[in-house]
């Protein structure tokens, strides 16, 4: 039945309803032209029907997947690292048994991303980012694979702010079956569920979940109704209340590309490529009407030389009046196909742009040695820079918050040492992307050792520089697994060995010299009493 809740969130869902509506219609346009998958925001299109005919170029298509997938690779690649964990406190980081740790709860959560469908959602999520500006993810506990992630379209999720400008509400509207909605729901469903569900099990019902923060709960129980974040579903038409919940960590991640301070929903490459791909569609379309006009052209045709129909398969015989002069001539359109494709690779070229198809792309060129080749990847990677702050800010720290919180409960990261209670854990990424950023940290410091190299037979520059700071700052910045590092302990250990072998050959050393230095006096000592013995004798005489 309605509440008095349901009753307050529709009136919030028609506010957040009526705020994006000036958005779909650009969604939608967007949609047809480069993702048509997805092209399902204003219309209402049938399961498994053609969605490309405004399509005449594919290249649009082709840019959105190749920078979702520099995107999977660079940010979220399942064959490297791409975060890390570590403490704040940098003292920490001489702690072996704390690394250890956190290592281990490192693996632990990989293991988690890999055992769940992680990899095919966010890479959808990417595909929903770079065309609609804004992706929506939903997180939640599974039983069997401890994780489930679930990219949602963007048709589905109406979304709020924050004073801080973060996402922290969100409105999903979708539709179940109605024998999904008694599974899912149990006795809770409304009558009209019921009913559908007894009639045709296989009849969907729209079901609307809001997600928002509770400004009124009890930290101190640990029921869903004093969550930090309310759950709620409820039939979309009727308000019915289906399910109340919560969850102690917003379960959505909700990245926008880029962002205007005066709007919620993110912009796009998508929506700056529109015009160029409108465009080139209708260059392509004007210069295939040229080329078929060209290669199969119109006829000039006396009216009444010949005999109708005109006949122009191989083979084809026409007849026409003995004696006349007239013949059947194409007709000469002046079309200049060239223009035309050139045009069209102009646009298509803004378009590459737009999408840094062109940076992404290793060029065709003149044999590279390695070190260029380097040069080139982290260049490109540092075009997608100021990508990154805001996808670390709205996906990647949410999303292992989120990770790192449900295997916390689920007990499966081993005991904790005593002395890391109440330290805090920060994130640290390490994917390729992430490192691309910190290579002109990287070339600075090489290039002050190098200069300090110079000085360093004029004056005692590297007294310094405290290399066991400097060695473990480049490995963090190299991205080198803290696994085949050897630990801190055991460093000290054999730095202790070697001191002491060293200060065990020094006072060899020193033995050895006595002992010569004994060896020259003994022949000496004996010649003394001889040389003495005479000297007396002498005197008596």
């Amino acid at each position: 039945m309605k509440t008095d809740l349901t009753k307050a969130l529709l009136k919030r869902f028609d506010k957040l309803k009526a705020q994006r509506q000036n958005w779909e219609t650009h969604w939608q346009e967007v949609a047809d032209y480069m993702i048509p998958r997805k092209a399902d925001v204003t219309k209402s299109r049938s399961k498994g029907d053609k969605r490309t005919e405004l399509i005449f170029d594919s290249s649009p298509l082709q840019s959105v997947e190749l920078l979702a997938a520099s995107l999977h690779g660079m940010l979220t690649n399942p064959s490297t690292p791409w975060f890390s964990l570590r403490f704040k406190e940098e003292d920490m980081e001489f702690e072996d048994e704390a690394k250890e740790w956190l290592e281990s709860a490192t693996d632990v959560m990989y293991t988690a991303f890999n055992r769940s469908n992680f990899q095919q959602e966010i890479f959808e999520l990417y595909h929903d980012l770079i065309t609609f500006g804004t992706a929506a993810m939903f997180i939640e506990e599974d039983e069997d694979d401890i994780l489930k992630f679930s990219t949602r379209h963007i048709n589905e999720i109406y979304i709020a702010e924050n004073d801080k400008g973060r996402i922290d509400t969100v409105f999903r509207k979708f539709k179940l079956s109605a024998r999904a909605a008694v599974q899912k729901f149990g006795e809770n469903v409304s009558n009209n569920i019921a009913t559908k569900n007894r009639k045709d099990p296989y009849e969907e019902v729209e079901i609307l979940h809001v997600i928002y923060p509770r400004t009124d709960f009890n930290p101190k129980k640990q029921d869903k109704q004093n969550m930090p974040f309310a759950s709620v579903y409820m039939e979309a038409g009727s308000g019915d209340e289906l399910s109340v919940s919560g969850f102690k960590e917003f379960p959505f991640v909700v990245p926008r590309y880029l962002k205007a301070s005066h709007e919620i929903y993110g912009r796009s490459p998508a929506m700056t490529a529109l015009p160029d791909v409108k465009m080139l569609n209708e260059m392509s379309k004007t210069t295939i009407k040229a080329a078929q006009k060209q290669v199969d052209p119109p006829l000039l045709v006396p009216d009444d030389g010949f005999i109708l129909p005109v006949r122009t398969v191989p083979g084809g015989l026409n007849f026409y009046r003995s004696g006349t002069r007239d013949r059947i001539e194409p007709l000469n359109i002046g079309a200049n196909n060239p223009l035309g494709l050139n045009m069209e690779e102009q646009r298509r070229n803004s378009i590459r742009n737009a999408f840094y198809v062109n940076q992404l792309m290793m060029q065709q060129g003149p044999q590279m040695t390695a070190t260029e080749v380097i040069q080139r990847n982290e260049e490109k990677m540092r075009l997608l820079g100021p990508v990154l702050g805001r996808l670390q800010s709205e996906l990647l720290k949410p999303l292992i918050d989120r990770a790192f919180n449900i295997c916390l409960r689920k007990n499966l990261f081993r005991q904790a040492p005593e002395f890391l209670a109440g330290k805090d854990i920060e994130i640290e990424y390490v994917s390729p992307l992430a490192k691309a950023q910190k290579s002109t940290e990287l070339q600075a410091i090489m290039r002050g050792i190098e200069i300090m190299g110079s000085l360093a037979n004029v004056a005692p520059v590297f007294d310094y520089v405290n290399f066991d700071k400097l060695v473990k700052h480049l490995m963090d910045i190299v991205g080198v697994p803290q696994k085949i590092l050897k630990p801190q302990s055991q460093v000290n250990a054999e730095r202790q060995q070697k001191q002491q072998q060293q200060e065990q050959m020094q006072q060899m050393q020193q033995l050895q010299q006595v002992a010569e230095a004994g060896g020259k006096v003994a022949p000496l000592a004996k010649a003394l009493p001889e040389e003495a013995k005479a000297l007396a004798n002498a005197e008596v005489e």
